[in-house]
C-alpha cells in the first residue's frame, strides 16, 4: 500500500487543515509507504513573494512535523526538489485532454477571480496527476474539494496505459467523512479557509489560547436553542463535528451530553476542548520551526528518498512512449 498526499505551502495552516488532513496522514504512516510532498510549484501558478514561499515551505513542513509526521517512518519532501514532477507533467499533457482542463471546478473559481490567469492555473491537474502518478500511488487522501482532480488522475492514468501499456497504478480517492469539511466559525455554510475565510472565524493551528476561545465564543449559532445536528443548524453543526472529532466522540454522545445546556456554555466548552487539543501541536511547532537548517535537512533526506521511487517510474515512462535513450 503506498500513499499519497501534497500540500500547498500557503497561508497558515487552520483547524480545519489540521483535522481534515494533517491527522489523517499522520495516522497513515502505519497503513503503508506513506509519502508526503509540500507542492511548492503549485504556489508558483498565482502571484506570490519569493522569500514568503520559502517560509511557508518551513511553516508547513513545521506543523506536519509537529501534528506527527515522523520522517523516519514515512518519505517528507519538497516537490521542487524532484525535477521527475515537471518532466512527468509535461509528457502527460499528451494523454490530457483540453476539455476535461477547461471542466475543473477550481479553475472556473480562480480565473474568476483575478485579472492575470496563468497557464499554470489551467495545466494546475496535470502536474497534480503527474505527483500522484509518479509514485505508483494507491490511495490518495483529499478534501472532497479535491475529489475532482483525483478523478482526472486515474482518468489520465486509465487512458496513458491503454495507450502506451501498464505503466501506472489507478490511484483510488479516500475521503474522510466526519470533520472533513471544518467550516468557517463566522459563516458555517462555507469551509474555514486561509484565503476566503473570515479572520474571527479561521482556527490557526498556531493562534495562542486566548484567540482560540475568543473565536469560538463568537461563533455564529441560530436563533434556536437545541444542540442537535442538522442542516438546518449550520453553526451548531459544525461545532458538533470539531468537538467530536477533538474528544473522539460520536454526534450522538455529544447531543445527549449538552441537551438542555445553552449555546454560550456549549461554545465554551467547544472552545476549551481545541485549546487542549492544539496546544502540544503548537508548542512543538516553535521548536522545529526555529531550526530551518534542521527542516532543510530533513527535507533533503526525504527528496533523496522519493528521488529514489521517482526516477525509477520515469524509466519505466520514457521506455512505454519512445522518449530518450534505449536503455
Amino acid at each position: 500500500m503506498r500513499i499519497f498526499s501534497g500540500v500547498q505551502p500557503t497561508g497558515r495552516k487552520h483547524l480545519g487543515n489540521y483535522i481534515g488532513a494533517f491527522v489523517p496522514h499522520v495516522a497513515s504512516q502505519d497503513r503503508g509507504e506513506s509519502i508526503y510532498c509540500i507542492v511548492d510549484l503549485h504556489a508558483t501558478t498565482v502571484a506570490y513573494d519569493p522569500a514568503r514561499l520559502r517560509s511557508d515551505v518551513y511553516d508547513l513542513q513545521a506543523v506536519w512535523m509537529a501534528a506527527g509526521l515522523d520522517p523516519e517512518r514515512c518519505v517528507l519532501f519538497r516537490q521542487s526538489d524532484v525535477i521527475e514532477h515537471s518532466e512527468l507533467q509535461w509528457l502527460l499533457n499528451s494523454v490530457t485532454a483540453y476539455g476535461e482542463l477547461s471542466r475543473m471546478t477550481q479553475f472556473k473559481d480562480k480565473s474568476g477571480q483575478q485579472d492575470f490567469i496563468s497557464a499554470g492555473i489551467f495545466n494546475y491537474p496535470i502536474l497534480m496527476a503527474a505527483d500522484i502518478l509518479l509514485y505508483r500511488t494507491d490511495e490518495v487522501p483529499v478534501g472532497d474539494d479535491q475529489r475532482q482532480h483525483v478523478e482526472l488522475s486515474r482518468d489520465v492514468a486509465q487512458r496513458f496505459n491503454s495507450r502506451f501499456g501498464e505503466t501506472f497504478v489507478v490511484p483510488e480517492v479516500v475521503i474522510r467523512d466526519v470533520g472533513a469539511r471544518i467550516m468557517d466559525l463566522q459563516t458555517p455554510e462555507r469551509k474555514m479557509s486561509t484565503t476566503g475565510g473570515t479572520p474571527a472565524g479561521t482556527v490557526y493551528v498556531t493562534d495562542d489560547p486566548a484567540a482560540i476561545l475568543k473565536k469560538f465564543r463568537s461563533a455564529v449559532t441560530d436563533s434556536g436553542r437545541e444542540i442537535r445536528h442538522s442542516p438546518e443548524k449550520a453553526g451548531i453543526s459544525n461545532l458538533l463535528e470539531i468537538l467530536a472529532v477533538v474528544r473522539g466522540a460520536s454526534i450522538g454522545e455529544l447531543e445527549r451530553e449538552f441537551e438542555g445546556a445553552g449555546y454560550g456554555d456549549f461554545k465554551l466548552a467547544v472552545g476549551e476542548a481545541v485549546v487542549d487539543y492544539l496546544t502540544p501541536v503548537r508548542e512543538r511547532f516553535a521548536t522545529l520551526r526555529a531550526d530551518e537548517a534542521g527542516l532543510e535537512a530533513t527535507l533533503r533526506r526525504g527528496a533523496e528518498k522519493a528521488r529514489a521511487i521517482a526516477v525509477e517510474t520515469m524509466a519505466g515512462v520514457r521506455a512505454a512512449m519512445g522518449v530518450g535513450p534505449v536503455r
